[in-house]
């Protein structure tokens, strides 16, 4: 038997390869290319699967935050007609035995449901003073008063509402503008 040959036929290290057969050389390259193309689509598979585990788990954790938000926004219009109850009750009234522990019940109900939305993440935005901001207020006009800076909300129409730190609903209010000065005569 010749020594470059083993048992079985295989070819030795000193050997020339088979017809067919590629070169030790070219075929551990291209092993090593296959393999390092393998080791990258896993890796970057392993990232998509991070990612995909990372994404369902916010979503899950804003789905639970923010479940209750579709029912709560339902709730404001009761909120809003409580302080609309209260409102309108007339000063001179409110003492008389008849009208006090009902103008009572109505400020107690409206305490509770406030209450029970600060409870859950809801608050009030009353930002009367602040600075008009497009993104929590909705301005449904303009009034010149003094008393604010130009482009400060002046009157609340409406309450606006945030659920944790998503506005529910915005702020109806009047936004302060320039005072006008006084037009002179006209000459003619």
């Amino acid at each position: 038997m010749n020594e470059t040959t083993n048992a079985a036929g295989a070819a030795g290290p000193d050997r020339e390869p088979l017809q067919g057969e590629p070169a030790p050389d070219t075929s551990m390259a291209k092993l090593a290319e296959e393999l390092a193309t393998t080791k990258d689509r896993l890796l970057r598979s392993l990232a998509e699967q991070e990612n995909a585990r990372e994404l369902a788990r916010r979503q899950r954790e804003d789905a639970v935050r923010y479940a209750a938000s579709a029912f709560a926004r339902d709730l404001l219009a009761t909120a809003d007609n409580l302080e609309r109850a209260i409102a309108s009750a007339p000063e001179d009234l409110r003492s008389e035995p008849a009208v006090a522990p009902l103008i009572a019940g109505v400020e107690a109900t409206r305490r509770a449901l406030l209450d029970a939305f600060a409870k859950h993440g809801l608050h009030r935005l009353d930002p009367i003073g602040e600075p008009f901001d497009p993104h929590r207020h909705q301005a449904s006009f303009e009034v010149a008063d003094s008393q604010y800076e130009p482009g400060a909300v002046a009157q609340v129409i409406q309450p606006g509402y945030m659920h944790h730190e998503r506005l529910l609903r915005p702020a109806l209010v009047g936004v302060s503008k320039h005072a006008a000065p006084p037009s002179a005569p006209r000459e003619t």
